[in-house]
């Protein structure tokens, strides 16, 4: 006989024979699936998407392997959803350096991004710079998500520029974002610390000069 489900408060319970109670937790599942769009976000930008599989990814978010198909119905849903939400989180770097306004604001951007730190540690940083040959061999959604990324940064460095002519300051936030892309990605490659650290200061320099 199966056993008698019924709701309550957002929990799955059925009374399960022997006496025990079985709960399946709606809210637990959303942790889980949490869990593992942020472990793969990480991982995805430090290790790239081919650098980790989905076994090692479940284990790192403390799950079993088994589980996977309960949240994704295949690894690419699980890529397009992880490196929709690095991305996001990459935007609101972004924006919050933007708000300061003006030269200040360039200035953080050009800062935060050339920085050493953000070299380091590409598990926290920006999948724009971290993930761009990944994207342009994953799906089409995936690729969405990223061309809306750049578009939004390319709108954020342009509202940025001083002056009055928009295909100016269109091309100058497409120079901006390409030097900042290239550069990281350059200083991540190359096996000269002394190379890499040059590479970021050099074209921060050459940037705030605009």
């Amino acid at each position: 006989m199966m056993p008698t489900i019924f709701k309550c408060r957002g929990l799955t319970v059925a009374p399960w024979v022997g006496g025990s109670i079985m709960v399946s937790s709606q809210a637990d599942k959303a942790a889980s699936h949490t869990r593992i769009v942020n472990t793969a976000a990480a991982r995805f930008r430090r290790d790239g998407v081919n650098g980790v599989g989905v076994a090692e990814l479940m284990k790192e978010a403390g799950l079993t392997h088994g589980g996977f198909y309960r949240h994704f119905a295949s690894r690419d849903a699980l890529v397009a959803e992880a490196v929709e939400h690095a991305l996001e989180q990459g935007n609101k770097r972004f924006l919050t350096a933007a708000d300061r306004g003006g030269q200040q604001a360039f200035t953080a951007i050009v800062d935060g991004y050339l920085s050493t730190a953000h070299r380091d540690t590409p598990e926290d940083g920006c999948a724009v710079a971290a993930l761009p040959q990944d994207v342009s061999r994953a799906d089409d959604r995936t690729r969405a998500a990223y061309g809306r990324q750049v578009e939004n940064y390319l709108n954020i460095l342009a509202d940025l520029a001083s002056g009055d002519d928009p295909a100016a300051e269109r091309r100058q936030a497409c120079l901006v974002l390409s030097a900042l892309v290239g550069a990281v990605a350059m200083a991540r490659a190359v096996d000269d610390r002394e190379l890499s650290a040059e590479i970021l200061s050099e074209t921060a320099a050459a940037l705030k000069e605009l």
